[in-house]
């Protein structure tokens, strides 16, 4: 099939397709004109990519993710050790975006949000820290 199907069936957009193959996580033939075939296993691995992209994994974490995935002979407690280190990111974001929004909360509580040009939310972003 060629890249517009592919694209079709993996849920990925050509282009986001065409950099899986330039960085070598997709490695699909190519017809006699040129034109990239894709088989079924490719639209496997592209929508593997697309669900684990999703999850937010990294193209180095997918990649590994990948080989894993690829591997019968694989551990299964690499691909939790992968899944775990990511989750630790994710939490590790949740908390920094929690005391954002608890800050700029306070800010906005405190801002009048009136005619006067006093404004705690621009004090703030000017403060040195």
């Amino acid at each position: 099939m060629n890249i517009g199907q592919a694209a079709e069936q993996s849920g990925l957009p050509p282009k986001t397709i065409r950099y899986y193959e330039d960085i070598g996580l997709v490695k699909p033939g190519r017809d006699t004109n040129g034109y990239r075939a894709f088989v079924d296993a490719d639209i496997h691995k592209l929508t593997f990519l697309a669900r684990a992209r999703a999850l937010g994994f990294s193209i180095e974490d997918c990649r590994d993710l990948l080989a894993l995935w690829e591997d019968t002979a694989r551990a299964s407690a690499d691909v939790r050790r992968i899944a775990k280190e990511h989750l630790a990111r994710i939490e590790t974001k949740i908390a920094d975006l929690r005391q954002m929004h608890d800050t700029l909360g306070v800010l906005v509580r405190d801002c009048a949000g009136d005619d006067r040009p006093d404004c705690p939310i621009l004090q703030s972003l000017g403060d040195k820290g």
